[in-house]
């Protein structure tokens, strides 16, 4: 009997192994591309894995740190990431094959899941900097972004309608967003730029440490590129989330959006779409800036490039299309 029984035990617990094996090698990995640890795509992509890694249907989601929206676009072209977060500008040069991506050629197999929140393009400037204006940062010395990212895009987009090179900057750093906050402490630059949404950690940090102003991003100028880009618009920093900055500040926007390629499973992009819809609410909570999403403009507002199968299939079992 014990030998029958030690047989059986063997059994079972090889069977157990077998079962075991065959489930992971069912379980499917995707990685969503973010942005910096202290930036709000990272957050997002965050959040997404969570309730994604909540379901049971066989998918893991990771969200490493990554460049930023550039190189998440790369990174899809690529087959580095499965999802990338972007701005909805960096959708629609990618589609269409425009600068920064004109060099590759169009993406014609890029696709929209849903928007996030809305984003600023963002100057903060040391106080003793004296810069009250975007005119002000000639002769400056500035973060002007790593490469690969939203803010180093749109500064070079601005510069282009001002007809600026980047030697106007006394300084042209390549800081990444974790690092510009003690760099404006530190004194080591006099002004850092941002694309992102508000309010924002690094921008609270740097406004704690020193004493910091946001620089207006408006004039003729900055009205030519609106009427030229039609994916930018009009938009502000609220005032009162900073420091010193109890005024609103103009400045350009775009949506944060979730992409993918044509490539990606629908089930996968159905599941990741429903884990996070299914959520919106405690999604929310997560984090300021999530707090006014709303389905009706998540499904539609800057999505710049054409939805993808697998978020049709779950929106219009919602009713939503």
């Amino acid at each position: 009997m014990k030998g029958k029984s030690l047989a059986w035990a063997l059994s079972a617990a090889l069977a157990a192994i077998t079962l075991s094996g065959a489930v992971q090698a069912e379980e499917q990995v995707v990685t969503i591309g973010t942005g910096g640890q202290t930036g709000i795509y990272y957050v997002a992509g965050q959040a997404i894995c969570r309730f994604v890694n909540r379901g049971a249907h066989g998918i893991k989601c990771n969200a490493p740190v990554s460049g930023g929206g550039v190189a998440n676009v790369n990174g899809l072209r690529s087959g580095e990431f499965n999802f990338g977060i972007m701005q909805s500008d960096h959708q629609f040069k990618a589609l269409n094959g425009l600068a920064p991506f004109d060099g590759e050629g169009a993406m014609d197999d890029i696709r929209a899941l849903f928007s996030l929140q809305s984003e600023v393009f963002t100057i903060l400037a040391r106080h003793d900097a004296k810069v009250a204006s975007f005119d002000d940062l000639k002769g400056k010395r500035v973060n002007v972004g790593n490469p690969g990212s939203g803010q180093r895009d749109t500064l070079e987009e601005i510069l282009r309608v001002k007809g600026w090179e980047m030697s106007v900057f006394a300084l042209s750093s390549e800081l990444k967003p974790a690092e510009q906050a003690s760099a404006l402490g530190d004194n080591n630059i006099d002004a850092m730029s941002y694309f992102v949404g508000h309010p924002n950690g690094a921008i609270q940090e740097a406004t704690t440490i020193t004493a910091a102003v946001l620089v207006p991003v408006a004039g003729p100028e900055i009205d030519q590129l609106l009427a030229e880009k039609t994916y930018y618009t009009k938009a502000e920093i609220p005032g009162g989330l900073y420091r010193g900055n109890d005024a609103a500040i103009p400045s350009i926007g775009v949506k944060a959006v979730l992409s993918t390629t044509a490539q990606v499973d629908p089930e996968v992009v159905y599941q990741l779409v429903k884990a996070v819809f299914d959520n919106l609410e405690r999604f929310k909570r997560l984090h300021p800036t999530f707090a006014d999403l709303k389905e009706a403009e998540m499904i539609e507002a800057g999505l710049t490039a054409p939805l993808h199968d697998g978020a049709v299939r779950y929106y219009k079992e919602r009713g939503w299309m």
